[in-house]
């Protein structure tokens, strides 16, 4: 595809300025841990609830999802909404306060203060290697692919332009400067995506089109499908849920970065609104491009294909201005993440325990550059990657180690009597499981095998705590999710009157999302 000019000038303004306002926001950026790492804990909810979905959706939705949207229906809308009814609400009505109120910069924090080190350092080591081969790789690898189908640009060099530039900025400025860009970019990334969902109404033939369609949208398939049965429900969506939305550092960083408790929840709740809404502008054209696109033999260059064929000069560059904004703002949150659980789980604990917070910075600073070699690397593996859609493709790799991860936190909040040997065993077990299954029963729907797996990381984790010593009540103050829990802070209680309380805005999406799992159950 040969681009106009203005799309050229649109496209060219858009990545100046957003690397521009990220390394401006590093001038401000202080030398100390707290700033670098959490943007100084200032961050009010409207930032972010913005910045949590905007480094949540990124190329694997705008590609992947619309692709998985094209080839099996409405149906992968669930994945998206199903963490508003499951994760979300994890974070928000039990890690939450856990979280703030321990002062947390990450959160294996959590896991060492319930269970030691061992278990810190285990969830440390399985995380960052799904942030480098899933949350930066695997996006870096999409964009790449999109903009190779749509410009002919080579994906080699997208994916090291792309990387290079979200590093420069993420890398110097820390949270602030992805914090910032992600807001631009948040609100370039919905106008694209409703511009091309419009312009997809239009070719298939107006809103009728979408009524037409909704007769056949379905949220519940088979438990013999292969990719979406309803069993999914029981366990695998449950734990992928759990983990992304309520114990990722990638996702909860934000929060930990919030002013106090009440900006915190709140942030969590307009993120559940803007979870609600892209997701919808995401899939709505691929259920109507059917109608003029028939036959597209790779879903995945279905983003692609409908900029190609439908957009007029000018929105051609604005609408890829919104695809470089969701890879650039999760790329960012994905190195930032990597370079705080580096530096405060393994650097500060191991390496230099009297490391001065100039030190810390520095070494994160150095570690962001080693992360982003480390995704171009696993980025170029995924080119050879093409037989089934790459979204359903993370979602495999992500059922290889959350159910050991979800575990973890679920049975420490819960449970006072999990010991730390408990939950190592399901840390430790649950890649071993999973691969296991995998081999056994490849014919297995991966959401079912996920779910055998996380209730069997479960139930050992209780048969091995039965077996070891307890820990003592007095250590597990403000660790084990009580009553007390969910009581607000004093000085806060004036912040929870009226329209103001959280629980309104939350029983609205909570009820909104709700209508449809019945309506096209």
């Amino acid at each position: 595809m040969k681009l106009q000019w203005i799309d050229l000038l649109i496209f060219g303004i858009y990545i100046i300025g957003v690397v521009a306002l990220g390394l401006y926001a590093t001038r401000r950026s202080a030398r100390t841990k707290r700033d670098y790492f959490l943007a100084g804990d200032k961050l009010p909810w409207w930032m972010i609830g913005g910045s949590i979905i905007a480094a949540n959706i990124s190329s694997h939705h705008l590609v992947g999802a619309m692709g998985t949207a094209y080839s099996r229906g409405f149906v992968a809308i669930t994945l998206e909404w199903g963490a508003i009814l499951i994760g979300f609400n994890a974070l928000l009505w039990i890690f939450l306060p856990f979280y703030l109120r321990n002062g947390f910069y990450t959160t294996p924090e959590y896991l060492e203060k319930r269970f030691g080190t061992k278990t810190r350092v285990l969830y440390a080591l399985l995380i960052l290697f799904t942030y480098v081969f899933v949350e930066i790789g695997a996006v870096l690898y999409l964009g790449g692919l999109t903009l190779h189908a749509l410009f002919g640009i080579p994906i080699l060099y997208s994916i090291l332009g792309m990387a290079l530039l979200t590093g420069l900025y993420t890398v110097l400025g820390g949270l602030r400067a992805v914090i910032w860009t992600e807001m631009v970019q948040l609100v370039v990334l919905v106008l694209g995506g409703i511009i091309l969902t419009f312009s997809t109404i239009h070719a298939a033939g107006g809103f009728g089109a979408i009524a037409e369609s909704s007769k056949n949208w379905k949220m519940f398939y088979p438990a013999s499908d292969p990719d979406f049965p309803w069993t999914m429900y029981l366990g695998g969506l449950l734990c992928i849920s759990v983990f992304y939305c309520a114990t990722n550092q990638f996702i909860v960083q934000r929060v930990l970065a919030a002013k106090n408790e009440w900006h915190g929840r709140m942030g969590v709740i307009f993120g559940d609104y803007l979870k609600f809404l892209v997701p919808l502008i995401i899939t709505v054209p691929a259920l109507i491009a059917p109608k003029f696109l028939p036959k597209l033999e790779q879903p995945d260059l279905l983003f692609a294909t409908l900029v190609e064929t439908l957009l007029p000069k000018g929105l051609v560059g604005l609408v890829m201005a919104g695809l470089i904004s969701a890879i650039m703002s999760h790329i960012s949150g994905a190195i930032n993440s990597c370079t705080t659980i580096l530096t405060v789980d393994v650097y500060t604990q191991f390496i230099n325990k009297k490391a001065s917070d100039e030190q810390a910075v520095r070494f994160g600073k150095r570690s962001g550059v080693v992360i982003i070699l480390l995704g171009i690397l696993s980025a170029i593996l995924l080119i050879s990657y093409s037989d089934k859609p790459v979204f359903l493709y993370l979602m495999n790799l992500y059922g290889l180690f959350t159910p050991g991860i979800a575990t973890m936190f679920l049975m420490g909040v819960f449970w006072k009597r999990t010991t730390a040997a408990g939950a190592l065993a399901a840390g430790l077990l649950t890649i071993p499981l999973s691969l296991l299954m995998e081999f056994c029963f490849p014919q297995m729907p991966f959401f079912n095998r996920t779910g055998i797996v996380f209730w069997t990381c479960m139930i050992l984790c209780a048969l091995v705590s039965l077996f070891t010593a307890a820990s003592k009540s007095t250590e597990l103050n403000n660790l084990v999710w009580t009553r007390e829990s969910l009581r607000i802070p004093e000085p806060e209680k004036k912040y929870y009157r009226g329209l103001r309380n959280p629980t309104i805005w939350w029983l609205l999406i909570t009820a909104m999302v709700l209508y449809f799992f019945v309506r096209y159950f």
